[in-house]
C-alpha cells in the first residue's frame, strides 16, 4: 500500500508541470492570433509586392513585448532561399495590444527567386518561452520567370550600336567617293 502511495506521488510530481502546460495551462488557449490578407499572390522575379498581417489580442488582458517575424521558404526541393533578400525589416517589435485590440503589420518584399514559395508570419513573446509561436496561414507566392528582351535596358544599345556603326562606315565610304567595284 505504502508503495502505490509513493508512486501516485511520484507521478502526480512528475506529471503536474506536464499538465500545467508551463505558464499558461494547456487548456487556456493562447490569446493572440496572426491573419493575413490574402492567401496567394502572383509576381514576377524582380517585381516588389506587399501584404498585411494583423496580430489581433483575444485575451482578457493587454499583452505586451510581442515580435512579429516574417518567414519566406520555398515549396520546391533544391531551391535556396535567403529571407534577408526578399525583404530587409522581417522583425517587428509591436506595441501593446489592448484586450480586443490588433495590431497591423505592413510588409513589403521582393521576388528574388523564380517558384512556389511559402511566406509567413510568426508571432513571440520577447521573453523568448517555450510556447508555440502564433502563426498566420502561409500566403502562397508564385513567383514567373521574367523573360525579356530587354534586360535592364539594353536592347537599344545592343541594337543601336552596331547600326550606328553602320551608318558610319557607310557614311565615309559614300564621302570618299563612293564604293568601288574591282573588276577581273
Amino acid at each position: 500500500m505504502r508503495h502505490r502511495l509513493r508512486l501516485a506521488l511520484v507521478v502526480a510530481v512528475i506529471a503536474a508541470p506536464l499538465v500545467a502546460g508551463g505558464a499558461r495551462g494547456a487548456d487556456v488557449p493562447n490569446p493572440v492570433s496572426v491573419t493575413v490578407d490574402r492567401t496567394e499572390i502572383s509576381t514576377q522575379l524582380g517585381h516588389k509586392f506587399a501584404f498585411r498581417s494583423i496580430v489581433t489580442n483575444a485575451g482578457s488582458t493587454a499583452v505586451r513585448g510581442l515580435i512579429a517575424h516574417l518567414n519566406v521558404l520555398s515549396l520546391r526541393n533544391g531551391v535556396y532561399v535567403d529571407p534577408e533578400d526578399w525583404s530587409s525589416h522581417r522583425t517587428r517589435y509591436l506595441p501593446p495590444i489592448e484586450a480586443g485590440g490588433s495590431e497591423t503589420i505592413s510588409w513589403g518584399m521582393e521576388a528574388v527567386n523564380s517558384g512556389s514559395f511559402a511566406v509567413y508570419v510568426a508571432v513571440l513573446p520577447e521573453t523568448g518561452g517555450a510556447e508555440a509561436p502564433a502563426t498566420g496561414a502561409a500566403i502562397h507566392v508564385a513567383v514567373a520567370r521574367r523573360r525579356t528582351l530587354n534586360s535592364g535596358g539594353i536592347l537599344p544599345l545592343a541594337l543601336g550600336i552596331p547600326a550606328l556603326l553602320g551608318l558610319l562606315t557607310l557614311g565615309f565610304r559614300l564621302r570618299r567617293g563612293g564604293f568601288h567595284t574591282m573588276t577581273p
